[in-house]
C-alpha cells in the first residue's frame, strides 16, 4: 500500500495531458498489485491465491515498463529507487509463491 502511495506522489507531477493516459495507466498498474494480493488471499484455496500473486507480479512488470517509458519521455528524472522497490516486491511475491507451492506439495 505504501508503494502505491509513492506511485501516486510520483505521478502527481506528470503533465495534465497525461491524466487519462500514462498517469492513469501507471496508477492502475500500481493499485492492481495490493488489490490482487488482497483478492487472492480471500479466495477459498491456496491455488487461487497463487494465481492472484502471479497477476500481481505481472502488474509490477507492466508498471516497470510504464515507468521506464515515463523516464524516457522526461516525466521522471530518476527511476532507480522506484525500480529497486519494484524488484524487491517481485522478490517477496516470488518467495511467497514458492512457500505456498511448497505447502501444497508437502500435503
Amino acid at each position: 500500500m505504501d508503494f502505491v502511495v509513492d506511485i501516486y506522489k510520483l505521478t502527481k507531477s506528470f503533465p495534465t495531458l497525461e491524466l487519462y493516459g500514462l498517469t492513469n495507466q501507471i496508477r492502475r498498474s500500481a493499485v492492481s498489485v495490493p488489490s490482487n494480493i488482497a483478492e487472492g488471499s480471500g479466495r477459498k484455496n491456496t491455488r487461487e491465491f497463487i494465481q492472484f500473486l502471479y497477476v500481481s507480479n505481472g502488474s509490477l512488470s507492466e508498471l516497470e515498463t510504464q515507468l521506464e517509458l515515463a523516464h524516457r519521455i522526461g516525466y521522471i528524472s530518476n527511476i532507480e529507487n522506484i525500480i529497486e522497490k519494484i524488484k524487491h516486491i517481485i522478490k517477496m511475491l516470488i518467495n511467497l509463491i514458492r512457500a505456498l507451492e511448497n505447502k501444497l506439495t508437502s500435503k
